[in-house]
Formats: C-alpha cells, sequence, structure tokens
C-alpha cells in the first residue's frame, strides 16, 4: 500500500497552487580539490573546466523535472570546495581570479548562485584562508554570482575571535566595495558557527571535505503551506493539534523535495546528498514565517511568546520531515531572514520586532540573523560583537549559526534599503552601538563549551 493517498495529492497540488509552495534551490556540490595547482592561470582553467562539465546538464534537467511534475523549482545553484583549501599550493595567486573562475563558469551553466569562496577557520588559519578572507570584499564586488562563506566557530572547537575580528571588518569592507550596488556584496557573505557541509541554500553553501566528489542537494519552502494549513485550524485548538498539523505539512513538503532530489540524481548520473527542509520566506504576501507565528496566535512577530511559538514550529519542521526522508541535512528548520520576509518586514516597522528579539528567536530556529540590514555608520567591531554573540548561541546549543548582515553605507536606522527579487528590502534596523572593541581586540580563541566533551 502506498504512502501517499489521493487526498495527499490532491492537498500538495494545492499547496502549489495556491499557497507559494516551491522547491527554492536544487544545489550541485562539486569538489574542486583536484582541481588545485601551484601555477594560479592553470588552477582557475580546471576550476572552470570542472564546473561546465559536471553541472553542464543541470539547469537542463532541473527545468524538465520542474515542467514534467508541475512543481516549481526556483533556484539552481552549485557550491564548490573551499576555495582557500585550493589557494594553499598557489602562495602567490590573487583570490579574485579564482572567484572571477566561478563566476564566468556559473554564467556558462546559467545557475542563479555559485557558492564556497570561503574558508574554514574555526581552530585556526593555514595557508590561503587569510589570503581569501582578506579578498572577499573586492571578491563580491567584481563578480555576479558568486557567494562567500566562512566558519569562525564550531560546538567542538569553541570560536577563534582573530577570525571574528576580522570578519566584522570584512563585513563592512564588502559593504563599502558595493555601496552603489544596495552593498549586495554584504548580502552575498555569510559568517557560520557550526556551518554543514551540505547546505543547498546561498549564500552559505559550500562543497565540505566529506562530501562525494559531486552530488545534488535539494532545499524545500513552504512557509505559506504551514500557514495556510494552520488558518484552518480553531483558535482554541491545543497546541499538540498545531504541532502535529505542521508536521503532517511539513511531510508532504519534503516528500516532494525528496522526489526532486531523486530525479535530478538520476537523470544527472551522480549521487542524491540531502533535503535541507527549512522553510524558507520569499517576499510574497503570505510566504512568511512571521505569518506562521501570528497564525498560532500572536498579534505580532517579536512581542512575548514569539520564541516560543518559533521553538514548537521549528521541531514539527524537523520530525515531519525527518519521516519523509532518509537523508535530511543541510539548515533544516525555519529561517528568518527579516528582508526576505514580509511579515518579519511588517513586524519590524511597526516596532514588536527588535535586534534582541531577534537574537533570542535563533536559539531556537535554523540558521541566525540573516539578511538584517543595519545603519551604515555601524563599527566593524560592533558588527564583530554581533558576530560573535550569535556564534556563541550556536556553539553552546549544538547548532548552526550565521551572521549576514547589510551595513546600508550612508543611510540611518529607519530608512530602507531594496535588494529587489528574492532577497527582498528590509527597514534599517537600529544596533546597540556600544563598544565592544576591547573585548574583540583580546583575540585568541573562545574556549569550547563542555558540550563538546561528548566522546
Amino acid at each position: 500500500m502506498s504512502m501517499i493517498n489521493t487526498r495527499d495529492i490532491m492537498e500538495t497540488i494545492n499547496m502549489i497552487t495556491g499557497e507559494n509552495l516551491d522547491v527554492r534551490t536544487v544545489t550541485m556540490g562539486i569538489s574542486l580539490l583536484d582541481c588545485a595547482d601551484p601555477d594560479p592561470g592553470r588552477a582557475c582553467e580546471k576550476i572552470y573546466h570542472k564546473i561546465t562539465t559536471r553541472a553542464a546538464r543541470l539547469v537542463e534537467v532541473v527545468e524538465k523535472i520542474s515542467s514534467d511534475y508541475g512543481i516549481p523549482i526556483i533556484n539552481k545553484r552549485i557550491s564548490v570546495t573551499p576555495i582557500a583549501m585550493l589557494l594553499a599550493s598557489a602562495p602567490d595567486a590573487d583570490p579574485v581570479d579564482y572567484a572571477k573562475a566561478l563566476d564566468r563558469a556559473a554564467k556558462t551553466v546559467g545557475v542563479n548562485f555559485i557558492g564556497g569562496f570561503g574558508a574554514l577557520v574555526h581552530k585556526g588559519f593555514s595557508a590561503g584562508d587569510e589570503r581569501l578572507i582578506e579578498a572577499i570584499p573586492r571578491a563580491l564586488a567584481e563578480t555576479d554570482l558568486v557567494c562567500s562563506s566562512v566558519n569562525i566557530g564550531s560546538t567542538k572547537t569553541g570560536l577563534n575571535m582573530d577570525a571574528v575580528k576580522k570578519m566584522g571588518q570584512v563585513v563592512r569592507a564588502a559593504a563599502e566595495a558595493t555601496a552603489e550596488n544596495q552593498c549586495m556584496g554584504a548580502a552575498k557573505l555569510v559568517v557560520f558557527c557550526n556551518a554543514p557541509e551540505d547546505n543547498p541554500f546561498m549564500a552559505g553553501a559550500f562543497h565540505g571535505v566529506g562530501e562525494p566528489d559531486c552530488v545534488v542537494h535539494v532545499g524545500v519552502s513552504g512557509p505559506g503551506a504551514v500557514r495556510a494549513a494552520l488558518a484552518k485550524l480553531p483558535k482554541d485548538a491545543p497546541l499538540d493539534q498545531v504541532a502535529e498539523l505542521i508536521k503532517r505539512t511539513a511531510f508532504k513538503i519534503t516528500r516532494m523535495g525528496q522526489l526532486v532530489g531523486n530525479l535530478a540524481a538520476k537523470e544527472l548520473g551522480v549521487p542524491f546528498g540531502i533535503v535541507d527542509l527549512s522553510l524558507a520566506p520569499t517576499p510574497a504576501i503570505g510566504d512568511s514565517v512571521a505569518n506562521i507565528l501570528e497564525e498560532m496566535g500572536l498579534e505580532s512577530c517579536g512581542q512575548c511568546g514569539t520564541t516560543a511559538a518559533l521553538a514548537l514550529l521549528n521541531d514539527a519542521v524537523k520530525k515531519g520531515g525527518v519521516m519523509a526522508s532518509n537523508h535530511v541535512g543541510g539548515l533544516s528548520g525555519a529561517f528568518i531572514p527579516v528582508s526576505e520576509d514580509e511579515g518579519m518586514i511588517q513586524a519590524v516597522r511597526r516596532g514588536s520586532l527588535c535586534m534582541e528579539k531577534l537574537e533570542a528567536m535563533t536559539a531556537v530556529c535554523s540558521v541566525g540573523i540573516d539578511m538584517v540590514i543595519i545603519p551604515g555608520d555601524t563599527p566593524a567591531s560592533v558588527i564583530s560583537g554581533l558576530i560573535a554573540d550569535e556564534a556563541a548561541i550556536g556553539m553552546v546549543n549544538s547548532k548552526t549559526t550565521a551572521v549576514r548582515v547589510i551595513p546600508a553605507i550612508g543611510r540611518k536606522a529607519g530608512e530602507k534599503l531594496d535588494f529587489g527579487g528574492l532577497l527582498g528590502y528590509g527597514p534599517i534596523m537600529p544596533v546597540n552601538q556600544g563598544d565592544p572593541s576591547v573585548f574583540i581586540n583580546r583575540g585568541g580563541r573562545l574556549p569550547a563549551p563542555m558540550q563538546s566533551l561528548k566522546n
């Protein structure tokens, strides 16, 4: 007896046609370890050749699956080995040349983004890491499709506070280098703690060293479908019924992602990796994680009760999704990016959601302070403090956290920045401007917590 009945199929069709349900991304992970070369020109040619060969049919295959099955698949993306690893063997190379090779390859195969211009420095810097980090602002300013991420801490290792200090400066510099283009450089840069090796979502995707040579991952979406399901529940239904309904909805959403992943992997002749069952919002009306929390019974996202409601949502999404796929990975949970979520934007506007509440919410959801626009005069040390706080939440809670903040150069709190497209727009949120520089400048490593001693 099939686990999927006709009613489930009809419900899923309705989610697609009326509730903004889509597969957010099919992301091909490609290892570039065999492209390392002491000659930077040869290394860049190898990178271009491997990506354009491996991903030659990616867009065509995904679009055919989308039309054959009537499933909207919004993005086709590529993630690659952190480029700092390739720089280790080419001490005289300009890292920006590697970024341009990635950009050229991404444009040739027709994907939306390519991620992996990054470094893993959670325990310290090795050859190539510091050069790459220094080059991030230039690389993001001089390319169109390249995304960057740096992992500065983990539960096992603690936090590399030298890297935290450096990344505060890099985030500011990336915004300044793209000030004429809505500070877009900072929107394509993520600072992680506990970064997963198999995340299909940008801007943080990279292809981890434990992954196969080439693999396909899928990231689903579906906040609108969850909100629509909850709207049918009576307002006095107990919370265990709310959780049950979210689990059932997440099951259907993840099943769809699993189907797409299996089909794409088979057609492309590469292994299927994971489904990332994150609820990823868009700026479309109704496709909002904040609206789900309000449907549960909050007057506005950000008020008292928000963190508890988000904890329920995140847990139920994971439990429903894990039943639907043997291979769940990536970030998997509820995303709360401010500029990409119409309900979050409105909550900031009406004053019910502030930076401190957002930080509390990140302790119980997936990712962290994401797509938050901050005043353009915010010093690098304050950005480093923000990164350290968010990384500490991830480190102590054994979860992935991240910071993707955009200093809006030349603008103040209360104004807005509009990126267009999937990245949306958002009000500039005030940040506590107290100076943490003495703390940040101490450097060294913030020690790993007791939770790291699990062996």
